[in-house]
């Protein structure tokens, strides 16, 4: 079967931009099944589906979600507030049901990694069908800020985690879209390449995104990418998230 190329789907993905601000507007019935099935037709481990989606549209939910992340207003304004969650609670209750005890399988590194990356793919299949859908997204990564509050709010088992969240609704701004690195710093092909071989190319990007910050911010923020990265990231953050996997039934090793 030959499959037909769509340039529309090419310029949509190079389109994609994080939504911050959104209109007061609800997203219809017809098209959040569009997302959530587009979301379901994602790739999956062994086709197990190890993830669930909770869909928060309640406001006082949605505000203590948005507390939780960080005093993100946007978690509140949208009109969707999607949760994607590691789900391996389902595998081990049907596999109880069928009289096999799976635990040693899923306390495994390797099970935790198929129902994140489960979860992750599900999440982008979802980003798409909405930007589709002339919806704009930003995904929320500030839910692990207070991982423990977050599974009591939604009433997490366990076996289950938020890997993060998804604002989904109308947008009330089109922001400029950032600047990613060049080809020549993320794709290599047939081996691995030095750093040095790279440098070169960040110091360009690093200049690139000084130039973008500054227009964006009005002359007010001048670092480069590589100095942002490194102060953002120099400081360990979320340290409780290993002890929290742990107790939600995914005791890394």
């Amino acid at each position: 079967m030959n499959v037909e190329p769509n340039p529309d789907v090419l310029k949509l993905l190079q389109n994609h931009r994080s939504i911050r601000k959104f209109r007061d507007q609800k997203i219809s019935d017809p098209d959040l099944v569009n997302i959530i099935t587009s979301a379901q037709a994602a790739p999956s481990s062994s086709h197990g589906q190890s993830y669930s989606i909770i869909g928060v549209t309640d406001p006082i939910r949605k505000k203590k979600l948005a507390e939780y992340a960080g005093s993100q207003p946007q978690v509140e304004s949208c009109s969707h507030f999607l949760v994607f969650c590691a789900d391996l609670y389902r595998l081990e209750k049907i596999a109880l049901q069928q009289g096999v005890n799976m635990t040693a399988a899923i306390e495994s590194t390797e099970m935790f990694m198929v129902a994140t990356i489960d979860a992750a793919l599900v999440a982008q299949n979802a980003a798409i069908a909405a930007e589709a859908l002339g919806l704009g997204i930003v995904y929320t990564g500030g839910l692990r800020n207070h991982p423990y509050e977050v599974a009591q709010l939604l009433e997490l088992p366990k076996r289950v985690y938020p890997v993060f969240g998804m604002c989904i609704g109308y947008p009330g701004e089109i922001p400029d879209q950032k600047p990613r690195l060049p080809l020549e710093a993320i794709y290599f092909e047939n081996k691995y390449k030095r750093f040095e071989e790279v440098n070169k190319h960040l110091h360009q990007y690093d200049e690139i995104m000084r130039a973008y910050y500054l227009n964006r911010t009005h002359g007010i923020r001048s670092e480069t990418w590589s100095e942002t990265m490194t102060n953002k990231r120099k400081r360990p953050r979320r340290m409780n998230m290993k002890s929290f996997l742990s107790e939600q039934g995914f005791p890394l090793a």
